[in-house]
């Protein structure tokens, strides 16, 4: 083997071990990326059910305090 061939060849691992690498940091993104969808789709909904139940809230009639009973100690 030619001095040539050698450094093609070293060349051809080093960019065998690089490619190895950078497909492990794509996988790993990927999965991150999967796993904040989920976390954001959750959150979604926690915000929407919060949502719906402040405003239920809101438009609920607020009782009025003249009509509570007194306290047990009056």
């Amino acid at each position: 083997m030619s001095d040539r061939d050698e450094m093609i060849e070293q060349r051809l691992n080093e960019m065998e071990v690089k490619l190895t690498f950078i497909d492990d940091a794509v996988q790993a993104l990927t999965a991150a990326d999967a796993d904040q969808s989920q976390r954001i789709a959750a959150l979604e909904r926690a915000l929407r059910d919060l949502r719906g139940e402040l405003s239920s809230m809101r438009t609920a009639p607020a009782d009025d305090p003249h009509n509570e009973p007194p306290p047990p100690h009056y």
